[in-house]
């Protein structure tokens, strides 16, 4: 995008370019020029958009919310789908996930060795001891929001417990990680390194992603990499950190059956936490949870 100076802004402020966003654009080229990955302007959301995107997000945590106060042993996976749908839309929402690339259902849930995508079902009823991933994406006004919470089903084994409790360190870690003027790859590092310190593995096929004005958008978020690397980060980014954490080796498989769940290669139990987030001036802004 080649602007003058005096031109109007691409972000929609309606100010002069010279007065908006030329430095801060300066400032990223000068990143580029040094070798590194920078973001384009249209994963740069404006003012406006965050706002809406907000909107959106403040809906998708009152889904999670509802899930947290419900769920139980002895309650089905499709019961969490009802409710989630039912909530969503008497918000005016719309459920993301429904009839996404043929996903048939308003939400993922994945239990115990499933890492994620599980679709809900009548015949997977949550039993006492079980851990279970509630993958809740929300559309509102045509804006995008996504976020999963873990919850163990009444006591569970001391291993599970440990294990939802790293996943949510992990993704503390890469919060704390993630700073406007950094790279992407600070997250990935903070997060790999704290799982492998507890003995855990973290899933590489699967990751984070931008999102706001589509369910996925650039860049993909991994969870395994080296600080200095990735995509530099930029106030007015938005996008997920959701490490898959697994309690034995990271290999995973797709259930040939339905097309959709994902599960570890070997049997162990996984855990996942997500929040969708905002790099702001200052650091980061968690927008859904």
């Amino acid at each position: 995008m080649n602007l003058n100076r005096n031109d109007h802004c691409w972000c929609g402020s309606n100010k002069k370019y010279k007065n908006c966003h030329l430095h801060f654009d300066e400032k990223i080229n000068s990143y580029r020029l040094r070798g590194h990955v920078v973001p384009p302007h249209n994963i740069i959301k404006t003012p406006e958009q965050i706002e809406k995107i907000k909107e959106s997000c403040a809906i998708n945590t009152a889904v999670l919310d509802l899930v947290a106060k419900n769920i139980k042993a002895g309650m089905s996976t499709e019961e969490i789908n009802t409710l989630v749908h039912n909530f969503t839309v008497s918000k005016g929402a719309i459920p993301a996930p429904l009839n996404f690339q043929g996903y048939p259902k308003s939400v993922c849930t994945s239990l115990n060795d499933e890492v994620c995508h599980g679709i809900p079902s009548d015949d997977v009823i949550l039993e006492e001891g079980d851990i279970v991933n509630v993958d809740v994406s929300t559309i509102y006004n045509g804006y995008f929001s996504d976020a999963s919470r873990m919850f163990k089903i009444g006591n569970v084994h001391p291993d599970l417990d440990k294990l939802v409790r790293v996943a949510k360190e992990c993704l503390d870690k890469g919060l704390e990680a993630a700073k406007p003027w950094g790279f992407l790859g600070d997250v990935a590092e903070a997060v790999q390194k704290h799982a492998e310190a507890n003995g855990f593995s973290v899933v590489r096929e699967f990751g984070g992603h931008g999102i706001g004005l589509e369910f996925h958008e650039a860049p993909f978020v991994s969870h395994v990499g080296k600080k200095n690397t990735g995509m530099l980060l930029v106030p007015g980014m938005i996008f997920t950190i959701e490490p898959m954490i697994n309690m034995g080796k990271p290999d995973i498989f797709i259930d040939s059956d339905d097309g959709w769940t994902v599960l570890t290669e070997d049997g162990y139990p996984s855990a996942q936490w997500e929040y969708t987030v905002l790099v702001t001036e200052t650091g980061v802004e968690v927008l859904t949870y």
